[in-house]
């Protein structure tokens, strides 16, 4: 199933933010920070990005259930779905 871009901005855009999130971690191990800190970056970067992925699902979902033929596609991300879960 394609989805459009469009209908992805949100998804795309919490996906930058924690590719950033994600090079800031990656400093801190450099830079030796505590490991308390480290640990809240890593799950604010591990919610962020589970976040994203319920939203490409229910983007896609919703877009199935306008679909005539959806069935199939929403078993795999029924399926998909499950898996962030």
């Amino acid at each position: 199933m394609q989805i459009e871009p469009i209908e992805l901005k949100k998804a795309r855009d919490r996906l930058v933010r924690v590719q950033g999130q994600i090079g800031g971690i990656v400093k801190m191990l450099d830079e030796g920070r505590d490991c308390t800190e480290l640990l809240n970056q890593l799950s604010a970067a591990s919610t962020a990005l589970t976040r994203a992925g319920f939203t490409i699902i229910s983007t896609g979902m919703r877009q199935c259930a306008t679909n005539p033929e959806g069935d199939p596609e929403r078993v795999a991300l029924e399926k998909a779905f499950m898996s962030l879960a």
